[in-house]
């Protein structure tokens, strides 16, 4: 693709672009009473319209029906959870009974713990990326000390090569066959949220299954992001939030991914909740869990249904543009973004995702040596939606649903104004 830093090329590329016709389906922020150039997906996707009829839907059916509405309502609550079967499984690239919804992302993660990190004496180790999500962190730290084991030896921290600020497949490889008698577990953000880089997924799994542990992912940044193959690449298990790029809304319910020869294996330890219980037993009130086939035998609670509703017309929009289709723009938007930043010639700014698309998804992390807050500051003030993560480093997502080319070319002339003072 050939790229020009000019208004005329970015409407130009709109104009044609078959996905345009979503942007009038989200409510974007206002700044100064105009549309804010909102590049924030990778935080809080925006708010589609096709929610607040969904969930009054619901709140009729409960006003109309109470309880009748677990059978009766347009959507049984009864059975909430099967609907998104089909749609995730499409983002996600599985079996429909691999995937189901439930709680929060780092929720999940410990229940998802709980199944696949089994250490004994001999093999105990995590490995994880440097700089994870804190939480992430949070996670796997509590998770080891439950164990009885210390995280400053049981946890393996990957980081980058000196003088790099992206982690190499090889360095992953590396430790995971020098920890090869010991680690139980593998744990990565699909994405790492701080540069954005993509990991090789299906590289990174035929390779933890080489020493007999267990593969796993945080998917928060792919999912609605970046098409994934969990099933093909034989991925053991994996979770999501849905506020990010499936525009679910703050807080909303996290999707999980388990593989079939676990997901179909009513003896695979798990935490049981009667929810998760075989539907055609679940209200004969008797002991005795016995899981309903596929992920959906995790399931714990009963079904959040106004904590579900957004994501179920959130991924609405979604299903209808297709995820091939959105990431085939997102890969023209992020790389038009890279273009107009590289024509900035500022050394202060410096781009440190990867270069190849392939090897990350929309989000572009821009990092300056000097006053990232105050031009982090200046954005804002400038009507741009972006967030800052330290140390240094502004995050800038364009989203291929809602956002344009124009913005796009619009926020690099802000930047270029704010980058004055910063040489």
């Amino acid at each position: 693709m050939i790229f020009e830093a000019s208004i005329e090329f970015a409407r130009k590329k709109d104009k044609i672009d078959p996905l345009k016709k979503f942007r009038k389906e989200f409510y974007l922020p206002l700044h100064k009473k105009k549309k804010a150039i909102y590049l924030c997906g990778n935080s809080l996707g925006p708010l589609s319209k096709n929610v607040r009829p969904a969930i009054n839907q619901e709140l009729n059916d409960w006003k109309k029906l109470a309880i009748s509405g677990y059978l009766q309502a347009k959507s049984p609550w009864l059975y909430y959870q099967h609907p998104f079967k089909k749609p995730l499984s499409r983002l996600m690239g599985c079996l429909e009974d691999e995937v189901t919804v439930m709680n929060a992302l780092t929720v999940n993660l410990h229940l998802l713990m709980l199944s696949f990190y089994r250490p004994d004496s001999r093999r105990y180790k995590v490995i994880m990326e440097k700089g994870a999500f804190p939480s992430d962190q949070y996670a796997v730290e509590t998770q080891v000390k439950f164990h009885g084991f210390d995280p400053a030896d049981a946890i393996i921290e990957i980081g980058s090569v000196a003088g790099e600020k992206l982690i190499r497949t090889e360095t992953i490889l590396q430790a995971i066959e020098a920890n090869k008698e010991s680690v139980a577990l593998v744990l990565l953000g699909g994405i790492n949220y701080y540069t954005g880089q993509l990991f090789d997924i299906n590289t990174i799994t035929s390779a933890t299954h080489d020493i007999g542990a267990y593969a796993g992912f945080d998917l928060a940044h792919v999912a609605g992001n970046v098409p994934m193959r969990l099933h093909e690449w034989n991925v053991d298990f994996a979770a999501w939030c849905s506020y990010k790029y499936l525009n679910a809304g703050p807080g909303s319910v996290s999707g999980l991914y388990i593989h079939e020869r676990y997901a179909s294996d009513a003896n695979f330890r798990r935490m049981a909740g009667w929810w998760g219980n075989e539907e055609s037993n679940r209200f004969k009130m008797e002991k005795g869990f016995i899981p309903q086939a596929g992920a959906g035998g995790w399931n714990i609670s009963t079904a959040q249904v106004f904590n579900m509703v957004t994501l179920k017309a959130a991924l609405e929009v979604i299903d209808r543009a297709g995820i091939e289709n959105m990431r085939h723009k997102s890969i023209d938007l992020t790389g038009y973004l890279e273009f107009l930043i590289g024509n900035l010639e500022n050394k202060n700014c410096e781009i440190i995702s990867p270069a190849d698309p392939m090897q990350r998804g929309a989000q572009l992390s821009l990092y300056f040596k000097n006053g990232a807050k105050q031009i982090h500051t200046n954005l804002i003030e400038g009507g741009v939606v972006v967030d800052y993560r330290e140390p240094g480093v502004i995050r800038v997502a364009p989203a291929p649903l809602y956002n344009t080319f124009e913005e796009v070319y619009r926020f690099y002339k802000i930047l270029k104004k704010c980058l004055r003072e910063w040489v």
